[in-house]
């Protein structure tokens, strides 16, 4: 069986000419492309320089610029290794009272308080700094122990800082404010008794979310600064809980009708 090969010129020449019309619709095509990307970036970097000169002339009118990167500076060392205890100490302090002021203003507003209690403020930031003490502690353990940012290991900070942290810092929260009041070992017992478990139930509802960005996002030295600035309002009801008589008339009730029965 032979197989005959028959050269077509005309077909060749169309070939040619077809690769020759692919070539060069090509060549304009990237041509057009280029001219439109000089064009995009010619327009990006006008852009550019009109957003830096704006940004320039807002910060040269800025008072007290100077000022502002001195405060900078002093927040950038303040979170060293060096002073990071006093500054965790200082944050939990300022806004254990702060949220303490908070939550006397809205009691002073509904009138059930007479007048402002500084001694309880004091109290309060008294507390803070025990508290501040604790997280500053706790997380270096638990980074130096658990390292990495993977799922299983923020759920085991999580599960670790829920079931054994939190009892710990309610307890001491507790404590330090039962040492300032008279018989610390009494009240101490019966605020344990009687608000321990609202306060718990308070943590296992607010922190597990955060503390996941916690865990997951920041690093070691932001973890105290992230906790008090998520428990400020968690501070305004801790204040709230352990200044409410009312729960302590309930657990007397309810202990009288078990006795009575």
């Amino acid at each position: 069986m032979e197989l005959n090969l028959i050269y077509n010129p005309d077909l060749f020449v169309l070939d040619e000419k077809y690769l020759f019309n692919l070539m060069t619709i090509r060549r304009a095509f990237s041509k057009a492309y280029a001219s439109y990307r000089q064009a995009m970036d010619d327009a990006f970097s006008r852009e550019m320089h009109t957003l830096i000169m704006s940004w320039r002339k807002l910060t040269s009118n800025v008072k007290n610029w100077g000022y502002l990167k001195r405060v900078r500076r002093v927040v950038k060392v303040a979170f060293t290794d060096k002073y990071l205890l006093y500054t965790n100490v200082t944050i939990s302090v300022s806004l254990s009272a702060l949220g303490d002021s908070l939550e006397q203003s809205y009691e002073l507003y509904v009138k059930e308080q007479k007048e402002y209690d500084a001694k309880r403020t004091l109290n309060m930031a008294f507390s803070g700094s025990a508290v501040g003490v604790l997280c500053h502690y706790w997380y270096k353990i638990l980074d130096k122990f658990i390292v990495g940012k993977t799922a299983d290991m923020v759920i085991k900070k999580l599960l670790l800082d829920q079931l054994i942290f939190s009892p710990i810092m309610i307890m001491t929260f507790f404590g330090s404010l039962a040492l300032l009041e008279d018989n610390p070992l009494q009240n101490f017992k019966e605020e344990v008794r009687d608000k321990f478990l609202t306060l718990y139930t308070a943590e296992w509802m607010v922190w597990p979310p955060a503390q996941v960005i916690n865990f997951y996002f920041l690093p070691t030295r932001y973890r105290v600064l992230y906790d008090n600035i998520i428990s400020l309002g968690y501070d305004i009801y801790s204040s709230q809980v352990k200044h409410n008589k009312s729960l302590k008339t309930m657990t007397k009730q309810s202990e009288n009708g078990k006795k009575s029965s």
